[in-house]
């Protein structure tokens, strides 16, 4: 847990005023899985994945997506190519998503077709090429994300396929202090430059830990009844039936779980406690819900309905 905290405080001194978003992060990674950043332009997404893999040791790539942008630019193609005997045979080129850390970026300005490729790999943790499949390195990791003004000339992620991200981290300003010290740090001749502390074997093994956590039936309970409570079908709640049109399912408490286990391990605790749940909430549950055309009629946000199922358990 020693190197897990001095992860996060190497993240800080490249990163300022985004502890929550570090947090976040982290703990995607710690849990095994990925997340999907969603802020204004200049908010350092880029630095902040850039940073994350120099500090926890993973080989990272990035991708800008565009419209034009097809599966193989992102997978990988098949050659022809001819040897020294004059022998044809084709031959692999894996893409960019042969990686530890990918960042896609702007991932909604690709089409669906290059989307699907791209989720597919995230889930199944392999690429299939020309009927051939070809496994990716472990560990691996997607951060994705996503410019919330400009929507022209995107392509929005399926909502069904948004839960293949384990957290939807919304990216917002830093405070005044915050972005001081921040101007005080990039402007002048030394700036701040991310160092190594961990290595992919060191958050592997983070990894395999998160999963060994105990987690009591307190905690248990608290995220059954947060996520049913989502499901307008049979939630006891009459502002979910009235303004959710679909809610979180089977894999929202599966991920809430694995997320809380590692929030835990983050802050030096060997059990999750219910206040780790309520603080996931909202980035676990954001994109695994969609709201009634009544509700988004009449102004409701999903932050508003998380808050309300967060009310049922605090």
């Amino acid at each position: 847990m020693g190197r897990i905290k001095e992860a996060r405080a190497a993240v800080g001194e490249v990163i300022f005023g985004q502890e929550a978003v570090v947090d976040e992060v982290l703990v995607t990674l710690l849990a095994g899985g990925h997340a999907l950043l969603i802020g204004l332009p200049g908010l350092a997404k880029t630095k902040l994945v850039q940073t994350l893999g120099t500090v926890v040791g993973l080989r990272d790539k990035r991708v800008q997506f565009t419209p034009d942008l097809m599966p193989a630019d992102i997978l990988g193609s098949e050659v022809l190519e001819e040897d020294a005997a004059g022998q044809r045979g084709f031959r692999f080129l894996p893409g960019p998503v042969f990686c530890q850390l990918l960042m896609a970026d702007e991932i909604n300005r690709a089409s669906p077709r290059t989307q699907s490729a791209l989720l597919q790999a995230m889930q199944e943790h392999r690429v299939s090429v020309a009927g051939h499949y070809h496994d990716l390195p472990a560990p691996f990791h997607v951060l994705a994300t996503q410019n919330p003004i400009e929507q022209e000339g995107t392509y929005p992620l399926p909502e069904a396929q948004l839960d293949r991200f384990l957290m939807q981290v919304d990216v917002g300003y830093p405070d005044e202090a915050a972005e001081r010290r921040m101007l005080a740090a990039t402007t002048g001749v030394h700036q701040p430059e991310a160092r190594a502390v961990m290595t992919p074997a060191e958050l592997q093994a983070a990894q395999a830990l998160v999963r060994r956590v105990p987690v009591g039936d307190s905690v248990v309970d608290a995220i059954l009844s947060l996520v049913r409570a989502g499901r307008p079908e049979s939630s006891p709640l009459p502002e979910v039936r009235d303004w959710v049109a679909w809610g979180p399912g089977p894999r929202a408490s599966q991920a809430l779980t694995l997320a809380v286990r590692a929030r835990a391990l983050l802050d030096g605790r060997f059990a999750p406690s219910i206040e780790d749940v309520i603080a996931l909430a909202h980035p676990i549950l954001r994109h695994r819900m969609a709201l009634s055309f009544g509700a988004r009629a009449d102004g409701v946000t999903l932050g508003r309905v998380v808050d309300r199922l967060i009310d049922k358990i605090a």
